[in-house]
């Protein structure tokens, strides 16, 4: 890899690392401000910040296995955090869209994997509904974690129909 790559690859670290940033600041906010059963309707009946604790994975599954799935839980996230790494290092420079995505994830996967083995449980307070449905609470880092997959679920569709595209005789 050459030196102008390597910089390169820096800034989306340095992008990592501000919304590791961002999502642990805005989990700080949560705590203080939320914790005691305030709720702040951002906007009513859509959006609402209200402080939940998730000892589970996405949408509380796997919820209350005690310290044996939170050290599991942080030990498999460690596991992804560290392949995820391993593949932004091998991507080449010139995929935009991988790197991005591979960025993201990893922000995601350490804003959580922090609060799991800090607090026990990862700090969610984002609350959408609309009418009668209501979406799980999340954070900053669940964002960052389905826009990277976002990302790589269109990486493979656009791979794929480029792959798929007849040669044309010239």
């Amino acid at each position: 890899m050459n030196k102008k790559d390597f910089f390169w690859k820096l800034g989306y670290l340095l992008v990592t690392g501000a919304i590791f940033m961002v999502d642990q600041m805005t989990k700080a906010w949560a705590v203080r401000r939320l914790q005691f059963g305030d709720e702040i309707s951002v906007i009513p009946n859509f959006l609402n910040f209200a402080y939940a604790q998730n000892t589970g994975v996405a949408f509380s599954m796997m919820d209350d296995q005690g310290d044996a799935g939170r050290w599991g839980l942080s030990v498999v996230a460690g596991v992804a955090a560290t392949l995820v790494l391993y593949f932004f290092w091998k991507t080449p420079r010139s995929d935009d869209r991988m790197l991005g995505a591979l960025a993201l994830l990893l922000a995601g996967i350490l804003g959580n994997v922090v609060d799991r083995a800090r607090l026990g449980f990862v700090v969610d307070f984002i609350d959408v509904q609309f009418g009668s449905w209501h979406y799980p609470t999340f954070n900053v880092a669940d964002m960052a974690i389905c826009a990277g997959a976002g990302l790589l679920i269109l990486d493979m569709f656009l791979t794929k129909k480029k792959e798929e595209k007849p040669k044309t005789k010239e």
